[in-house]
């Protein structure tokens, strides 16, 4: 089984080429600029052609939420056009295609984990262009899923995670959000589970669930918390610490709205696929020691 993942450089175009190191049958093609650029849709077909793919992973995105605010043609672009295109591939090479959104497409305002089914309302431009982008690829090929996940970290690219690690190597406290909640998201357990659901896709040309589902980690925590344990990882690991200041919303303004609630269930993708994410406690934990191991946060 050959994976075909458009965002080279990014956490889960990374952390899917490494899942398949260790996995028989499977490989994982990263494609990228400027081979494909998603703000040049001509470049779209072709590349995804040449990588020969049973499936397509769509992850590549335009993920600078506050800039989005600025450069919405661009962001539109690349999240909403761009997706479409390498979904409209996907089906003209008879495959199905796997599209990562997110939880930016939801306000905010509910009082509990968002189901695939609650009404969408992004708040700025970056959730607003992803929200057109799952309209593009479910329009593009019928053979879609469509994962919204949130709060991504991993040992790759640029994260929260990394960037805790950084300013407590440079400072004593760190004043971080404690009135935003959602699932801190190992890129590591995305890429497991795309993998496990892989085949089933792939084989099951009449699969009727193909649609939208929600995938995150498992439980839930506030900015302030997660940074907290990332820290007292750190801490006990011998690695940077910093103690945490809770602040407001509202005392780190910001150009792009935020969704104060964007807590995600995963219970769909569980009961279909039968697959369920490790708490994010235990999998940040693996994070923040793979990076005090290598260093890698501290050079991010």
């Amino acid at each position: 089984m050959r994976l075909a993942v458009t965002g080279r450089e990014g956490q889960v175009a990374a952390s899917l080429v490494e899942a398949a190191r260790g996995r028989d049958g499977v490989e994982v093609v990263a494609v990228g600029r400027p081979a494909l650029d998603l703000a040049r849709p001509d470049t779209v077909l072709a590349a995804l052609e040449a990588a020969r793919p049973d499936i397509v992973v769509s992850a590549a995105a335009y993920t600078a939420v506050d800039q989005a605010e600025d450069e919405k043609d661009l962001a539109f672009a690349v999240n909403a056009t761009g997706a479409g295109k390498v979904a409209e591939a996907a089906a003209r090479l008879g495959v199905p295609v796997i599209h990562l959104s997110t939880d930016y497409v939801f306000d905010g305002g509910k009082d509990g984990a968002y189901v695939e089914t609650d009404p969408t309302a992004p708040l700025g431009v970056y959730g607003a262009s992803k929200l057109a982008g799952e309209q593009a690829v479910a329009a593009a090929n019928p053979r879609h899923l469509i994962l919204r996940t949130a709060w991504v970290y991993s040992p790759f690219g640029r994260n929260f995670v990394k960037t805790m690690l950084r300013l407590a190597a440079d400072r004593d406290e760190i004043a971080v959000v404690a009135d935003q909640w959602g699932n801190p998201t190992s890129a590591l357990d995305i890429a497991d589970a795309i993998l496990h659901a892989a085949p089933r896709l792939r084989d099951d040309k009449n699969f009727a669930a193909f649609g939208i589902y929600h995938l995150a980690g498992k439980g839930d925590a506030n900015w302030s918390g997660f940074a907290s344990h990332i820290l007292d990882i750190s801490k006990a690991l011998g690695g940077p610490h910093a103690s945490v200041r809770d602040i407001a919303t509202a005392d780190y303004p910001t150009k792009a709205r935020r969704p104060a609630n964007s807590r995600l269930s995963n219970a769909k993708f569980a009961g279909e696929f039968g697959w369920q994410a490790p708490g994010w406690r235990e999998a940040t934990e693996g994070v923040v020691q793979r990076l005090l191991e290598t260093k890698q946060a501290l050079n991010a």
